[in-house]
């Protein structure tokens, strides 16, 4: 599947643009005419970039994630297309500000309240596209309602975590958002070393991980012409709540198939993330559909195509 759609009159957000494939990402996005945003942490050495901008995100603080979201809604008009690259890396220990384990909150739970936040600008430009950048490693990963935010795990097994519940949460941004012309999926298919270097940064491991790069050649622009394919494609027009390993689809999580693990797990998120009721997106024609029984009562059951 490959795409050559011209992408002028369009802005496009990229979280996790700091270098890498985030960055990449961006600049194919911005050659063929888009506007971007860079949400990144700190300053950016990238201005020889042409149609881009960058607003400063800190995913592991969700205050600086509502600032952000404030930011953009206030200075822009339109947003067609929500990249969330994320993979951030993360050297402390022990929960965030907001009590938060840092690599679930800058992976998963970070993400997640952005989306919410951005979810209107998406509606009003529709059709727009939200693609969430995962990892292979969330299908090895032991996600539960309880674990969700745990302290005592590693940090792969949590990062396998955050990654799964980024597959899952972009199934469920898919169904509560049918109807309205976002679309939401996820692409995987990077490097499985580049994945444990963003949670093990400046260690040995991190070493070798540049090491191995360098000799097999590696290249993350390659990497993310995946990602726009998935976000500009026209023949994905209509494609919402799949998993692509690079352009392809691919199978989800094991956890992933079941609804009733998936709406706990949203659930607890919301809290989590302190989300108010007017912020949450509402079930309206997604997880429950509604039909009438013989003796003229409205009943719920749950829809066949959830996730």
């Amino acid at each position: 599947m490959k795409s050559s759609s011209c992408l002028v009159g369009k802005t496009a957000i990229v979280v996790g643009s700091s270098s890498g494939l985030g960055y990449q990402t961006a600049q194919a996005l911005a050659l063929r005419g888009c506007r971007v945003i860079l949400a990144r942490v700190g300053d950016l050495h990238q201005n020889k970039l042409k149609r881009v901008n960058s607003k400063t995100l800190d995913l592991s603080s969700l205050r600086s994630v509502r600032e952000f979201a404030s930011d953009v809604i206030k200075t822009e008009d339109r947003l067609d297309i929500l990249i969330i690259t994320s993979g951030t890396s993360v050297e402390s220990d022990g929960a965030t500000r907001d009590g938060l384990h840092p690599v679930m909150q800058a992976n998963y739970f970070g993400p997640f309240l952005l989306t919410h936040l951005l979810a209107d600008l998406l509606k009003k430009s529709a059709p727009s596209r939200i693609v969430f950048a995962t990892s292979f490693l969330a299908l090895f990963s032991n996600l539960s309602s309880e674990n969700l935010n745990c302290i005592d795990l590693s940090k792969a097994l949590i990062y396998s975590n955050a990654k799964c519940a980024l597959s899952i949460a972009s199934g469920l941004f898919s169904e509560k958002l049918k109807g309205s012309g976002v679309t939401s999926n996820c692409v995987t298919g990077f490097a499985f070393f580049e994945d444990l270097s963003s949670v093990y940064a400046n260690t040995l491991f991190s070493f070798f991980n540049d090491v191995f790069y360098f000799l097999c050649a590696k290249d993350r622009w390659k990497d993310s012409r995946h990602l726009v394919q998935v976000a500009t494609s026209t023949k994905l027009d209509r494609t919402t709540g799949k998993h692509f390993w690079k352009s392809v689809l691919f199978v989800k999580p094991t956890r992933a198939h079941s609804r009733k693990f998936c709406r706990k797990i949203w659930e607890r998120t919301e809290e989590f993330v302190d989300l108010a009721d007017e912020e949450k997106l509402k079930e309206e024609c997604s997880l429950f559909t509604k039909r009438e029984n013989n003796k003229n009562k409205t009943v719920f059951i749950e829809s066949d195509n959830v996730v």
